[in-house]
């Protein structure tokens, strides 16, 4: 009987896709962390949130994740030092007060991210004021300043996207960010336009009235004005982040269905029937793809496969379709996923299909886990998965060619020896650290002494880091082994040989 049980265990783990394997070198790995309806920071002590967002940073290195998406403005608060916008309320309990000891959070986390290399994408939600009626807006925010700026639609405040001076406005608070932070990108999620509210409509009459004609629009196209709101606000995000620093990018989330086929007269929408961006967040995804107004996209797919208003499997073939080659990431609901049977497979959640699935699609170049807090609480296994089966080897962020394209210099001075931290292989940099384009981290490889070098191989790295030195596993002195490091820019181009030094270890 126990030999029984043996052989069907063994099979049921070969029939496994063997996922480990097929993972690339290069993929986005990204978490969200929100704050918002968040209550956790509000009971800790300064020292008790960077203790907690070291243990964070460090569970998600060992999980391999390689961003996170970090919200920073939940509802034109800051959960940073902003000269423009108040403290967040999510930080203290009340918006407006600041942290003790002039603690800054979002540098804070910044630095310790980067540390463990990885990326900080600063994540905001652009027109959303109030969550609800109970929320109080600080003395100095700046709707007692420009109430004309803003709408309540349902039991909260929006600012008008219609009005040009709303959009100036968050354009500031953008230029701000990147100025002020070390970033990697701006981020924005799904919310545009409001999700709307049956038999409510959304209160834009003054500015329709105001700006709808000058701009060429009839009374009849109200919701291509809406649409070219959108995407005025969006051109000019990407404007003030190219003019302030041409290596951070822009990315967006969107809802996770673009247009309904029915809801298309020619039928390139996805045989879907939920919310659409196009047609009631106005938010026109893929035009926003197709002229690089973003930098990547990152549709969030939160459904199961076999759902019946939106299928999983649909809609990430659909978004592969339509790609027009720029960086696409799939958005994963960690506990939707890992609480779902496999159609095919019963006995297993959903996650070895979906992860099949961006892995195999051409136009998908990875991940980006919702939220954090299920990562960090192991939900369903989802950390264990990573770490000893999906997320098996380190990867690097697919390099952003559409913005540099040229690789950075060798590391010079590769040597090996001993010092007060153990024996440690060392190297300098080529180039100023402060030029995107020269190395801002490096790959450390490991082969066997007559091993032919693969550097496409992910298995082989054996470290990824910022500084211009590795600690090696030095053991008896009798091993040999061949260690290359190579140099990776800021647009994650990697120099094309490496420089090798032979060890024994």
């Amino acid at each position: 009987m126990k030999r029984k049980l043996m052989l069907l265990l063994i099979t049921a783990i070969c029939s496994l896709p063997c996922l480990s394997q097929l993972a690339p070198k290069r993929e986005f790995r990204g978490v969200w962390l929100s704050v918002a309806h968040q209550d956790r920071y509000l009971k800790m002590t300064v020292p008790a949130i960077k203790h907690y967002f070291v243990q964070m940073l460090d569970e998600l290195q060992a999980c391999r994740i390689n961003a996170v998406l970090f919200q920073v403005r939940p509802a034109a608060d800051a959960f940073y030092c902003s000269g423009i916008e108040p403290w967040s309320r999510y930080l203290r309990g009340r918006q407006g007060l600041a942290p003790e000891e002039d603690f800054d959070p979002v540098a804070f986390f910044i630095e310790e991210a980067h540390r463990r290399n990885i990326e900080f994408h600063a994540w905001l939600n652009p027109y959303r004021v109030t969550v609800s009626e109970r929320d109080t807006l600080h003395a100095s925010h700046v709707y007692h300043r420009h109430p004309e700026w803003f709408v309540k639609y349902g039991r909260q405040i929006y600012f008008d996207p219609g009005l040009p001076e709303s959009r100036n406005f968050i354009c500031e608070v953008v230029k701000d960010l990147v100025a002020r932070y070390d970033l990697d990108a701006i981020h924005l999620d799904d919310y545009f336009y409001p999700y709307p509210i049956k038999g409510l409509a959304f209160p834009d009459d003054g500015s329709f009235h105001q700006y709808a004609g000058a701009q060429g629009f009839r009374p009849d196209q109200r919701d291509d004005w809406r649409r070219e709101n959108v995407n005025r606000l969006i051109r000019q995000i990407k404007q003030t982040v190219v003019q302030e620093k041409p290596y951070v990018r822009f990315g967006v989330s969107p809802f996770g269905i673009y247009r309904n086929r029915k809801s298309t007269p020619d039928g390139t929408g996805s045989n879907t029937s939920g919310l659409q961006n196009y047609d009631d967040l106005y938010a026109d995804v893929k035009q926003w793809v197709e002229k690089e107004w973003i930098d990547y996209n990152i549709p969030q797919i939160y459904w199961e496969t076999g759902h019946r208003a939106a299928d999983y499997e649909t809609l990430i073939n659909w978004w592969n379709r339509n790609n027009y080659g720029a960086h696409l990431y799939i958005g994963q609901d960690i506990a939707r996923t890992v609480n779902a049977p496999d159609r095919r497979h019963p006995d297993r959640n959903q996650l070895t299909r979906k992860m099949e699935l961006s892995r195999t699609l051409p136009a998908v170049y990875g991940n980006c886990f919702w939220p954090v807090y299920e990562l960090l609480n192991n939900t369903g296994g989802i950390a264990d998965s990573l770490k000893n089966h999906y997320h098996a080897y380190p990867a690097l962020i697919p390099a952003y060619l559409h913005l540099h394209d040229k690789t950075p210099r060798e590391v010079k001075s590769l040597k090996a020896g001993w010092t007060d931290r153990g024996y440690v292989l060392q190297w300098k940099r080529n180039g100023d650290p402060a030029d995107p384009r020269k190395a801002q981290y490096y790959v450390v490889y490991r082969f066997a002494d007559k091993e032919k070098k693969d550097l496409n191989d992910p298995s082989k790295i054996a470290a990824i880091v910022r500084e211009t030195s590795c600690v090696l596993p030095y053991e008896r002195g009798t091993e040999k082994y061949q260690y290359v490091v190579t140099s990776v820019d800021r647009f994650h181009n990697e120099s094309r040989k490496g420089k090798t030094k032979r060890v024994k270890l």
